[in-house]
């Protein structure tokens, strides 16, 4: 009889994986080399995930859950008074921190994957639940629900752009210049007066 799954163990393995691959890349992702890399045997990981297929999937609904608890945990996102240039500035320094940059390029990586149809029908959450959140900051702060979702694309699709722009070019002058002159832009559409 098969040993019942632990899903706080799933979990556990699942951060392991994705600490992993934040080092190493998902291109390529295989069972084995993971394996060895936790100090596991392969039968550790398809006991809790049938093959490679079901690990990813498990990756990405685990990567989604993270993404989701790291934005709403963004400080000061339902605080009306607060400009979301300020919001957006202290998740550019949080995503660019050392400690964080494996993940913004794993992050990256993903997302470049999803673009090029490489993980077929599943499509990372977080892609549109980004769009929705900034959204929702936006419609807080007084823009129309419709003209705040095309905003936060906007918003969003660039900054993505200067992450990307800064991971390939290591340019943090140039770049954060840029990052400076769109969190301008992203107040004026909340500023009184503005016609957004």
């Amino acid at each position: 009889m098969a040993r019942p799954r632990d899903p706080h163990r799933r979990v556990e393995i699942l951060d392991a994986v994705l600490d992993h691959l934040a080092q190493t890349g998902i291109n390529g992702l295989s069972l084995r080399p993971i394996a060895q890399a936790l100090g596991h045997s392969t039968r550790v990981l398809t006991h809790h995930f049938a093959d490679k297929d079901a690990l990813l999937t498990a990756l990405l609904t685990r990567l989604d859950e993270i993404q989701h608890e790291q934005l709403h945990a963004t400080e000061g996102w339902d605080d009306t008074d607060r400009g979301i240039g300020s919001i957006v500035r202290d998740s550019w320094h949080r995503h660019i921190k050392p400690a964080n940059l494996a993940y913004t390029r794993l992050i990256h990586e993903i997302e470049g994957l999803a673009a090029a149809g490489r993980l077929g029908d599943r499509v990372p959450t977080f892609l549109t639940e980004r769009a929705e959140f900034v959204a929702g900051a936006l419609t807080a702060r007084g823009l129309d629900p419709q003209e705040a979702l095309i905003k936060a694309t906007y918003l969003n699709s660039a900054y993505a752009g200067l992450q990307t722009d800064l991971l390939i070019t290591g340019d943090h002058a140039r770049v954060e210049a840029a990052l400076e002159d769109l969190c301008v832009l992203a107040d004026s559409w909340t500023a009184p007066g503005s016609t957004g």
